[in-house]
């Protein structure tokens, strides 16, 4: 029974340790002697995936120099150790003599009060060859505002999409403006009268997530983890006006406890617009 009621436990806690690393984290990452940087900057975007994975953006930086890097994580909820793996170098602006590095994280995540902390070791190689880095260590907190703006990710598939999607520009009309209180938010799109072929495209602060949908009194769904203090802006391309114009769809929105029903019409002149910010108590 003992033993029962611990794995019960766990079960309620692992997700709680998770879901907090979605955020903004910063601080310093240091290089030991014979490395290029002593010092930098470091921002980590973390977006929630689910099953203790996450993914985001690493910002290294000072004033003259900067590196842009994808990663993947996974956190262990029962130690609280994260291992974050970078994958690409998407932008980078440093001195002729020096090259990025493609990093391995070794971290643990702490609490005490509201203060929360990212901390430990990283290792790592040459950016486009296998010569080793001068290793380091990393000290970061939870920031509420981000130095760097917060990216949006979608599927490599989309990703490809959206660079050859050619669509007619529309003016866009803001149906409804609403603040949040939690960080993950559920949305769900219907069909809001007869069904009648209404497709639609969705565009999340430009960033394409769905393509030529079909409405139906089946939902359309999207889970989106949001930063603190940073603007959304959900956008409903109209792709066809169905067989009754214009096109109409209802969108639910299940942030936390609450929940809420907006009725949407786009056309061909007009795209749709709900913004939302998600500030935390």
């Amino acid at each position: 029974m003992r033993f029962c009621l611990i794995v019960a436990l766990l079960c309620v806690i692992v997700p709680a340790h998770s879901q907090h690393l979605t955020g903004i984290w910063r601080g310093t990452r240091t290089q030991n002697p014979g490395g290029c940087f002593p010092e930098y900057s470091l921002e980590l975007h973390i977006t929630w995936m689910g099953d203790n994975v996450f993914m985001g953006n690493a910002y290294s930086y000072d004033k003259d120099r900067f590196t842009k890097v994808n990663f993947t994580g996974r956190i262990n909820p029962v130690t609280r150790r994260i291992v974050i793996i970078e994958n690409a170098v998407l932008q980078y602006n440093v001195p002729a003599n020096c090259i990025p590095c493609i990093k391995t994280y070794d971290l643990v995540w702490s609490k005490a009060g509201d203060d929360e902390r990212l901390q430990g070791e990283w290792k790592g190689h040459e950016m486009g060859n296998d010569n080793l880095c001068q290793p380091g260590k990393i000290l970061l907190t939870r920031q509420l505002q981000p130095v760097f703006p917060v990216d949006i990710f979608q599927p490599d598939s989309l990703q490809a999409l959206q660079k050859k999607l050619q669509l007619a520009p529309r003016e866009k009309e803001v149906v409804q403006s609403i603040q949040v209180d939690t960080n993950h938010i559920k949305i769900e799109l219907y069909d809001n009268a007869d069904i009648d072929d209404d497709t639609v495209t969705v565009f999340l602060n430009n960033t394409l997530l769905l393509y030529r949908k079909r409405l139906t009194d089946k939902p359309l769904i999207l889970d989106v983890d949001v930063f603190p203090n940073t603007s959304y802006e959900l956008m409903m391309y109209a792709d066809n006006l169905g067989k009754i114009p214009p096109n109409t769809s209802l969108m639910i929105i299940t942030a936390g406890k609450k929940r809420y029903e907006i009725r949407i019409s786009s056309s061909e002149q007009k795209s749709a617009v709900v913004r939302f910010t998600y500030q935390k108590e």
